[in-house]
């Protein structure tokens, strides 16, 4: 289950990829529009920035926008960024350690084909698919 930090910042960046604005789009308004509390969007967005997603700048004409176009954007990776990794299991997570039981490990291959099946629809989705 995803929480609300992943969900919002989804709809952050489609917000963002609504305004068709190369003006930086005040956190304010993203707010109002989305009806979330302008506080917790600020914790979201600093992760959206520090992980190149999105760029800000503060003072008059401020806000943020995004660094590439919807297109260009996957929904896994604006999941992944706020939620981590998607991998149902921990063995199955990017850099995970070699598992001992991996060889007898009678779940291993219907994790791995859910993972494959969650990871290949959340990549698939594009942030412009969603902004249509």
């Amino acid at each position: 289950m995803f929480s609300t930090k992943g969900r919002y910042a989804l709809r952050v960046m489609i917000d963002l990829a609504q305004q068709h604005s190369e003006d930086y789009i005040p956190l304010k308004d993203i707010a109002e529009r989305q009806d979330i509390s302008k506080k917790y969007l600020e914790i979201i967005v600093k992760e959206l920035v520090h992980g190149g997603l999105v760029t800000g700048v503060s003072g008059k004409g401020g806000g943020y926008k995004l660094t590439r176009k919807p297109s260009e954007y996957s929904v896994g990776e604006i999941i992944e960024l706020l939620e981590g990794s998607l991998a149902p299991v921990a063995c199955l997570a990017d850099g995970a350690t070699k598992c001992p039981r991996e060889n007898v490990c009678r779940t291993l291959g219907m994790w791995t084909e859910f993972y494959l099946l969650e990871r290949d629809f959340f990549y698939g989705q594009k942030l412009s698919d969603l902004v249509k």
